[in-house]
This record gives structure tokens, C-alpha cells and sequence, in this order.
């Protein structure tokens, strides 16, 4: 991505970033220089930054405006959509600009805010293990050291080519596909004022911790935290304590890691979709991550939109901003990398197949009654071991039922080829052994590939 500084002076992107740094007073706004974004101006003085999801336009927290013209250009922000048929919405406001507009806002999670001048004395001297996460990273050898952001997004560099390398072992680990909007890894933007500080044990890159300016607020947004394998319990603490008192000598009166999801006091449904989520997404992990480094306060994380529009329509329009190219191929995507939920699916699917099987209806699909019988017991004794995968992943015991559907899969063709095809008459017997050729070979494939996932 270019830098803003090498683009037309009159390009969106830099006329955006001249507004971020006289208005930008939400903890995201510093990302709304990243790729994927659309920018729409009120006049010379306003902007809004956001995404259109085809249905709506999805704003990147609030509008980029002075005070007294925040009201104005929000409402101007959600007729201009509506001329364009699009709802409109704003993700990631915060409590100051769900106070100023006669908006829904419906809170989608928190963020840990800090007083980097109060750091030692609130986090560190109130928290033992804090403390000594800190010591034994220091005790294995990692030094933290402030590098160039520009050197870092350089895949050139051997620098940049360690951080692409950190960046793709990080990406490649996590069970959901990859999200755009305000969680994509971008490492190019605001590069003369990022901090980069870097992990590093034995002179190898183990740790990344980058952040941008909050101009309006004085402060920093932690926006990307990424750690090695590898790496010694600690590192990611301390580059979380050096950053904080680089902010503190700079005199940043606030700092934050960001949105916490679905966490704090949100809605029953919000909460329901939290538990659903839980083995794509482990919400509680990060929530407990960050109030591990004793944050100062806890402050609430909205969705704003109009009060005539549906709020689970406005959320799946915020869904469809970070599944940046539709739900249903990131959710296809997100299949294939989460083992968990691949052994999940297919379990409970495996139990009316099977039921299915042994009612009277299924005897014409079988040469004897032994053959069908044998194939009951099998996905029986299948279902046994996919809930067993479920309480506790163990490689051999998915290594063996990834085997036996792998030959249920060949047997079944076979079967179909030598038995069923020549006896087939209708759409529907064509659908049941499309059905069932198709369903154990894709099986087969998705726990291959969950067995895969699951050793990284």
C-alpha cells in the first residue's frame, strides 16, 4: 500500500488523514488509513470512513469532526447512504458520541484503557504476576528495542522479512479466516509516527508490538501484538511495560489494546452468540489477556445506527464489513481452518445420517440387510469417537478416524457404482447417493485438513 505522503495531496486518503490528526479521538480512528476503506466528505472540515457491505454502509466509529459539526455531518453521513439505498451505521463509537446523536446504540464489547503515567504505580505494583511474567522474560534473555515502521513493512529487509514471517505463523494459527475492516494486520500506515518495538532473543525476532497516535486524546492505540511460538512466557508483557513507559516520557495521557468482544455488559443474544462463538473465537482468552496488565478502566464499545433500522439486520452488516467478501465464503473459509468446529459439525451431523440409515426406509439403498447393519455400526462407532475428538483432541484417535472415513468414502463409491446406480430410478434416488458419495469424501478432506490445523 502506498503511504499516504506519496499520494496526490488531493487523494481521499490524505485529505482523511488531515482530518485524523485534528479529530481523531476515537481509539480506532488511527485505522481508518488502512486498505479496504471508502472515505465520504462533509465539505472540507468532516469525514467519515467506512465500508460498503452492498447493503450498507458500515462507519469506522464516528465521524471525523469537530464537536460542534459531529452531529450534522452523522446525519448527513446516513442520508447520503439512504440516496444510495444503503443502511448506515457506526461501529466502535464510544460512550462521548453515542451521548451527542439521537442514535440506537447497542454496546458490542469494552476496551482496557491506561494512564501510561500511571502504569508502575497502578498496574505493575498492583499485580505479583505481572511483575513476574516481566522478570522471567528478562531472566530467558529477550530484549525489547525500538525498530523503523518503515524498515519493519519492508519484506526487503531482513527485519521486514521476520515480521512477514511472525505475521503468517500468527494468521495461519487462528481458526477463523481472515477479517478485514478494523482487525486486518497492516503494518504500512501513519509510518513516521507508528511505534515498532520488537521482542528478540539471541538477536531472533519473537515478539511485535506495534502502535499509532490517538491525536485528539493524547494517547496510543496498541493495535497489533504478535508473538512467536516459540517465544518465552513474558515477551508480549514486556513489550507491553516498554511501550507504556515510552508513552509515559512522551507525556500520552491514554492508551489502549483495543476492542474486547462481546465482553462487559451487552445483550442476552450477544451473550448467547459469545457461547456459539466460543470455539472460532476464543472471546474470553483475550478478555482475560488484556485485564491481566491491571488495566485502569474499562470503558464500553457501541454499535450506533438509526432507530428505525432492524439491529440484528445492522449487525449482520457489521459481520459482512469484516467478512470482506460475503459470510457465507468466510464462513466456508473459517470451516476449513477450525478443527474444532469441523469434528463439532460432523458429529452431530453423523447422528440423523445414522438414524436415517436404520430406519425401514433406507433397505433399497443396501444389497443385504448385514451390509446395511455393518454401515450403522460403523458411523455409530464413528459419532463415538467425533464426540470423544470433541471433549479432548486426541492426533491418534483423529489420525484413526480420519483413516476409516477416508476407506468409508472409497467403499461407499463402490458401492454406488456396483450396486446402486443400476437400481436407481427418480431424482430422489439420484439426490441420496449424491448424498451419500459426497458426504464422507468431503468428511474425509475436512478432518485431514482439521488434523492439519490442529498441529500449529
Amino acid at each position: 500500500m502506498a503511504h499516504a505522503h506519496e499520494e496526490p495531496p488531493d487523494s481521499p486518503r490524505v485529505r482523511a488523514a488531515s482530518l485524523l490528526r485534528r479529530h481523531g479521538w476515537n481509539a480506532t480512528s488511527p485505522q481508518v488509513l488502512e486498505g479496504g476503506f471508502s472515505y465520504w466528505f462533509d465539505g472540507d472540515d468532516a469525514c467519515v470512513a467506512y465500508v460498503d457491505t452492498g447493503g450498507a454502509w458500515v462507519a469506522a466509529g464516528a465521524p471525523l469532526a469537530s464537536t460542534e459539526r459531529r452531529l450534522a455531518v452523522t446525519e448527513h453521513f446516513i442520508a447520503a447512504a439512504r440516496a444510495q439505498g444503503r443502511r448506515a451505521c457506526f461501529f466502535a463509537t464510544e460512550t462521548r458520541f453515542a451521548g451527542e446523536v439521537p442514535l440506537v446504540s447497542l454496546q458490542m464489547g469494552e476496551q482496557p484503557v491506561w494512564d501510561p503515567a500511571a502504569w508502575e504505580a497502578k498496574s505493575l505494583r498492583s499485580s505479583r504476576s505481572l511483575r513476574e511474567q516481566l522478570r522471567r522474560a528478562r531472566a530467558k534473555g529477550v530484549r525489547v528495542r525500538q525498530v523503523s515502521s518503515t524498515e519493519v513493512a519492508d519484506p526487503a529487509t531482513p527485519l521486514g522479512q521476520g515480521v512477514a514471517a511472525l505475521a503468517s505463523q500468527w494468521l495461519e494459527g487462528r481458526d477463523m479466516a481472515p477479517m478485514g475492516f478494523l482487525v486486518q494486520l497492516d503494518l504500512s500506515t501513519l509510518p513516521e509516527e507508528r511505534l515498532c518495538l520488537v521482542a528478540e532473543l539471541d538477536g531472533a525476532l519473537v515478539g511485535l508490538l506495534a502502535a499509532v497516535p490517538v491525536y485528539a486524546r493524547n494517547g496510543w492505540l496498541i493495535e497489533d501484538l504478535l508473538r512467536n511460538s516459540g517465544a518465552p512466557n513474558g515477551a508480549i508483557e514486556l513489550l507491553v511495560d516498554d511501550a507504556m513507559r515510552r508513552f509515559c516520557r512522551a507525556g500520552s495521557e491514554f492508551a489502549t489494546l483495543g476492542l474486547a468482544p462481546l465482553s462487559g455488559d451487552v445483550s442476552p443474544w450477544l451473550r448467547a452468540a459469545r457461547k456459539l462463538g466460543s470455539g472460532l473465537y476464543d472471546f474470553h482468552g483475550l478478555h482475560a489477556f488484556k485485564a491481566k496488565l491491571r488495566p485502569h478502566a474499562w470503558v464500553p464499545i457501541f454499535l450506533s445506527f438509526p432507530q428505525q433500522q432492524n439491529s440484528l439486520l445492522t449487525t449482520l452488516d457489521v459481520l459482512r464489513a469484516f467478512a470482506q467478501g460475503g459470510l457465507v465464503r468466510f464462513g466456508l473459509l473459517t470451516l476449513i481452518r477450525a478443527p474444532g468446529i469441523v469434528i463439532r459439525l460432523m458429529a452431530l451431523l453423523l447422528v440423523p445420517w445414522t438414524v436415517l440409515l436404520a430406519l425401514p426406509l433406507a433397505r433399497p439403498y443396501f444389497p443385504t440387510p448385514g451390509v446395511r447393519w455393518a454401515w450403522v455400526a460403523f458411523d455409530v462407532m464413528v459419532a463415538i469417537g467425533l464426540f470423544s475428538l470433541m471433549r479432548r483432541f486426541r492426533r491418534s484417535l483423529a489420525l484413526l478416524i480420519a483413516s476409516a472415513v477416508t476407506g468409508d468414502a472409497v467403499l461407499t463409491l463402490a458401492q454406488a457404482l456396483l450396486w446402486n446406480m443400476g437400481r436407481a430410478s427418480g431424482m430422489v434416488d439420484a439426490l441420496v447417493i449424491t448424498v451419500a458419495v459426497a458426504a464422507p469424501w468431503l468428511a474425509a478432506l475436512l478432518l485431514w485438513q482439521a488434523i492439519r490445523r490442529a498441529r500449529l
